[in-house]
């Protein structure tokens, strides 16, 4: 049972129930309707006819009805028929009518007039209802206006007086007449006050004169009125018809006549009542029970007609409304009368039809505003009360079902939440404390018919999840289902019903339905654990684990308890999991590596994505690290208490992914293999960049495995049981060795990749060499081919590979790069294009330094810069130039080593230099020379200095010029000018020089080489400077400047410009060039050992 017997008595239920004229159970359901109708339904339909019948006074509503419409109105409610309607018609209109009363309750009067010698007056007031032949007759007979109408035209048992109010202008009656009246045609209520005048002595008088002296002139005229005369104070004149059924109003008092228009207000209240009210309508019954009854018949009509599901909420039509009203007004039936009657019949009719719970919450605390204004009969009080108490015990009956009556929706939480408040509101009423002594905690009763039904519901779920066999498994499944209910039965229980029960009633449902719940799922995991110990197998262990899971849900839950009475039962469950661990490890695992494989298996090696946010691995990647997720949320599900075999746990899942992880870069490796075999070039490298940033993307993900897997929170947990050694030397060198594999891969693929595309631009490079002369193609278009394919392939592997591994691919394949070109240069076999092809090699390095170099984004320059590089570009430089350009650099060079050449063991020459603008001369003269070599066999030399402009491309016309011969002299001295006619731009053209040569005259044999030296001409006076115009210049010509020059001599054969010059078989110009040079080397004694 629901309710003890204990609760019965708190409840004051125990009291013996009236004796109800019910019918048989078994009664046919059409006879029992029919009977209904005859003895429940047709009384009511009299009293209703009777009513419309005998109306008074107008609706409070605005909507106004015939009776035609009343008529049509309560047939369709009562559903009655045609005839029967008739037929009960005419009974009415045979039964004898009523006595037609108007109650009038006189309640004050507000700022009358002060008609006494005080300034105040003693008002009563004097009612009736004047018809109209009395009014008529009365009009008819008065020649001149009267004090007293009513006392004049009506009879003095029609006349009605109040009590009289001693010296006030605001009095106070509060009394009710009813006044008895035949036609409400033409009648009108007469109200009259007055003032009442009594004798008093002459003694009297004088002293409230000598007192009040203001009041001299209303003594006079007083002194004039006749003894013992009333003094009219003001009327109230209402017709009959005017009035609503019920009133209550200020209504002004009017005078006679114009004068003291001002005469205050009266405060009425009027209502048309029945008296005599005929009793064989409904015979036996009262009219509150009858306005009872025709309430709830027309709440049930008007929910029966409405379309929609919603609940009712307190509407009525407006036909029902004005037929309650005069019902209840006729039968002058209280307002406290009337809200008992709405709770008592909305209470019942919440029991069977969809009625909105704030319906009642408001009739409740009408009924208990009024309870303190007035009393109720001893009936109605019993009569509340066991509706109190009835209600109160179906509400908790609805409380013990609440899972299955309100559910967790928002539009059912909020009914829960209203009818606990009406429940509360009933306990907190006076009417409740007063009709029931015995105590009452609703707060205990909540709770306990809370766990009442939380034991019921949980019982009701077991059985419907009972197992179907014996099979382990299917114990299992069935015992994974209860928990699955009884874990989203606590959930709901957190989130929607436990703030509706805390706000409502200060009951905690959920840790009530928490502590509940755990025992019984307690007992259960138990009894079911008990049965398999021993017998434990992989696909037991897989129907465990979520039962697992749930318990684990469960207990998590636990944290919002607000009270924790005993030690729950579900505590430390997990030992009881222990057995199935391994097993649960093994299924991840096995799965986690059967999904890798699939995904790897249907890899097509292509990025996933480009464009604005490109992915750059491909769908095994992505596959691998969502098939790592569920071993890693393995850590988390499990939740093992134990520090010590928590750290166990964790080593073993980081070493099944770190194996997940190598298995997976072997099988990528196979597959890059079986798809390469059916690939072209292109595509292979392609998938190597994919490999490249698969396995890069791995790496990534293995770095943020101790924060997915929360180390820093197990190496807290385990501080105490795992020294810090164990811990680092276990889990991180798993974690190391894992990236070490990883690294490994990645570093083989790269240089893979480096191969395939060295082997391609070795190709390239080749290609430019093709032809034995010079090609038709220009530079550009030549290395075009090369550049073309660099540039997709860079692109397309900055694109896809992650910035990391492309910059390690970028490196070596540089140098690789530069080391085929030098390769190839070195190799060329063909002498007479190999400026050509050197030139065409030059353009490709710059072109790649370019490309390598990215605007910033590539290689640093410093890295592009590299010995072999500068090597490179020196030899590809040189075997690019011309032959002039070559003998410009050989001149340049010479000047150089002329500058930083110091040394005198050859002797040296003075010269005085300048160039003349204005007139483009160039004047050298020779002063003298010192120090020269003896080259005669008298240890002196014939001296005499050539001197010759260089290069011969630049100064074709300019003939070289020599001093005279001076004999044996050593230190000759020949102070000779010689000047050169040329333009200022030929002395600034590159390699530009005065090439001065001191040799000994032999008159018989070729001149011996005495030494020579290499003046740029540049660094002569009037040379240096930018041109302006014409190269002419207004400014005045340059101061000759004295130069020493130390004589050099060459080495012989060190010359790489004279070995490239002299390759060039075909250009004569530059061989007899070098075969000079070759003369003065052959000449020189600089590679003579001493």
């Amino acid at each position: 049972p629901l309710f003890s017997p204990g609760h019965l008595r708190k409840l004051g239920l125990t009291r013996k129930t009236r004796k109800r004229r019910d019918f048989k159970e078994d009664e046919n359901p059409e006879e029992k309707a029919q009977r209904h109708k005859e003895q429940e339904l047709k009384p009511l339909y009299k009293e209703l006819l009777y009513t419309i019948a005998h109306k008074m006074g107008k609706p409070s509503s605005t909507e106004v009805f015939t009776d035609s419409q009343l008529h049509q109105y309560i047939q369709e409610s009562f559903t009655m028929t045609e005839s029967e309607h008739s037929s009960l018609t005419e009974r009415v209109q045979s039964t004898e009518p009523p006595v037609y009363c108007l109650m009038a309750t006189v309640k004050e009067a507000k700022e009358i007039l002060g008609k006494d010698i005080s300034g105040f007056s003693d008002p009563y007031c004097m009612l009736t209802i004047m018809e109209d032949e009395k009014e008529s007759r009365t009009r008819r007979s008065r020649a001149k206006p009267s004090k007293s109408i009513v006392k004049e035209a009506v009879s003095n048992d029609k006349i009605y007086q109040s009590d009289i109010k001693k010296q006030t202008l605001n009095p106070i009656w509060n009394q009710t007449f009813i006044i008895e009246f035949e036609d409400i045609a033409g009648a009108s209520f007469h109200l009259e006050m007055w003032d009442k005048d009594e004798e008093v002595s002459l003694t009297q008088k004088l002293e409230e004169i000598t007192s009040n002296f203001s009041s001299l002139k209303r003594m006079i005229k007083e002194a004039k009125k006749e003894k013992g005369t009333d003094d009219f104070l003001g009327k109230v004149v209402i017709k009959l018809q005017d009035l609503h059924c019920t009133e209550d109003n200020w209504y002004n008092l009017e005078p006679r006549t114009e004068t003291y228009p001002d005469r205050g207000q009266c405060h009425l209240n009027l209502k048309f009542i029945h008296k005599a009210r005929d009793g064989t309508l409904s015979a036996g019954r009262s009219a509150y029970i009858n306005y009872c009854g025709i309430l709830q018949q027309f709440v049930q009509a008007y929910i029966s007609k409405q379309q929609s599901s919603a609940a009712w909420k307190g509407a009525l039509c407006g036909e029902a409304q004005t037929l309650l009203e005069f019902y209840a007004t006729q039968n002058d039936l209280s307002p406290f009368l009337q809200d008992l009657a709405k709770w008592v019949a909305y209470s019942k009719l919440y029991q069977s039809l969809e009625v909105d719970s704030s319906v009642l919450f408001q009739q409740l605390t009408s009924v208990e505003y009024h309870w303190h204004q007035q009393e109720l009969p001893y009936q109605q009080k019993q009569e509340l009360g066991d509706s109190l108490h009835g209600f109160l015990q179906y509400g908790l009956c609805l409380v013990a079902k609440y899972r299955d009556i309100f559910p967790p929706t928002p539009s059912a939480t909020p009914k829960l939440h209203t009818l606990l408040r009406i429940l509360v509101q009933i306990c907190k009423t006076q009417a409740f404390q007063k009709l029931n002594p015995a105590q009452f905690e609703l707060h205990d009763e909540v709770s306990d018919a809370i766990q009442t039904g939380t034991q019921e519901w949980f019982t009701i779920k077991k059985g419907l999840h009972q197992p179907m066999t014996k099979d382990l498994s299917e114990i299992v499944s069935a015992l994974s289902r209860l928990i699955g209910e009884v874990q989203e039965d606590i959930k709901h229980n957190k989130v929607a019903w436990n703030r509706v029960f805390v706000s409502a009633v200060q009951v905690d449902v959920f840790t009530v339905v928490y502590e509940r719940l755990d025992s019984l799922i307690a007992k259960e995991v138990r009894e079911t654990l008990s049965r398999i110990e021993g017998q434990m197998e992989q696909a037991l262990a897989n129907s465990l684990f979520p039962v697992y899971l749930s318990l684990q849900a469960i207990q998590k839950d636990k944290a919002f308890l607000q009270k924790r009475l005993a030690l729950l039962l579900l505590t430390n469950f997990q030992e009881g999991f222990r057995e199935a661990l391994p097993y649960w490890l093994n299924q991840a695992f096995s799965t986690t590596q059967d999904r890798v494989e699939r995904a790897v298996q249907v890899d097509q090696l292509q990025p996933l994505q480009s464009g604005a946010v490109p992915i750059k691995h491909s769908s095994s990647a992505v596959d691998l690290v969502a098939c790592i997720q569920p071993v890693c949320q393995l850590w988390e599900q499990l939740s093992w208490p134990d520090p010590e075999e928590a750290f166990m746990l964790m080593v073993k899942l980081t070493e099944d992914v770190c194996k997940i992880v190598v298995n997976y870069c072997h099988t990528l490796k196979e597959r890059v293999r079986v798809l390469s075999e059916n690939s072209d070039h292109g595509r292979a490298i392609n998938m190597l960049c994919v490999v490249v940033n698969d396995l890069e993307h791995l790496r990534l993900v293995l770095t943020r495995l101790p924060t997915q897997l929360n180390w820093a929170g197990l190496r807290d947990r385990t501080r105490t049981v795992i020294g810090e050694s164990q811990f680092q030397n276990t889990l991180p060198s798993q974690l190391q060795q894992a990236q070490g594999v990883l690294g490994r891969e990645i570093r083989s693929a790269l240089d893979t990749l480096g191969k395939k595309l060295n082997t391609d631009i070795e190709t390239h490079v080749r290609n430019m060499s093709t032809r034995r002369r010079i090609p038709s193609k220009s530079t550009e278009d030549a290395a075009d081919p090369l550049m073309r394919y660099l540039e997709r392939e860079l692109h397309y592997m900055n694109e896809n590979l992650v910035q990391e591994n492309f910059n390690s691919l970028l490196t070596p394949l540089w140098n690789n790069s530069v080391k085929i070109l030098y390769q190839v240069a070195s190799q060329h076999p063909q002498q007479g294009g190999l400026m050509v092809f050197c030139q065409r090699l030059l353009y490709t390095l710059q072109c790649l330094e370019q490309c390598f170099l990215a605007e910033g984004n590539g290689l640093p320059s410093n890295t592009l810069h590299s010995d072999e590089y500068k090597a490179l570009k020196a030899h590809l430089t040189h075997n690019s130039l011309t032959s002039w350009q070559l003998v410009e650099k050989f001149l340049e060079r010479k000047i150089w080593e002329q500058n930083v050449n110091s040394s005198e063991k050859y002797g040296a020459v003075t010269l005085l230099a300048s160039y003349s603008r204005s007139d483009q001369r160039l004047r050298v003269e020779v002063l003298n020379a010192v120090n020269l070599l003896p080259m005669d066999s008298n240890g002196l030399s014939d001296p005499f200095v050539q001197l010759c402009l260089e290069p011969n491309h630049t100064f074709p016309v300019v003939e070289p010029r020599c001093t005279r011969i001076k004999s044996c002299d050593l230190n000759p001295l020949f102070e000779e000018a010689f000047e050169f006619l040329v333009s200022l731009s030929q002395c600034q053209a590159p390699g530009a020089c005065l090439v001065v040569t001191v040799l000994d005259h032999d008159t018989l044999m070729t001149d011996d080489f005495e030494g020579e030296a290499f003046l740029a001409l540049k660094a002569i006076p009037g040379v240096a400077g930018e041109r302006k115009g014409d190269g002419l210049s207004s400014q005045p010509d340059a101061v000759a400047a004295q130069i020493r020059l130390p004589l050099m001599h060459p080495k012989p054969n060190e010359d790489t410009i004279l070995t490239l010059l002299e390759s060039r078989r075909g250009e004569r110009d530059a061989q007899a060039y070098v075969k000079k040079r070759r003369q003065r080397e052959k000449q020189s004694q600089e590679g003579i050992q001493p």
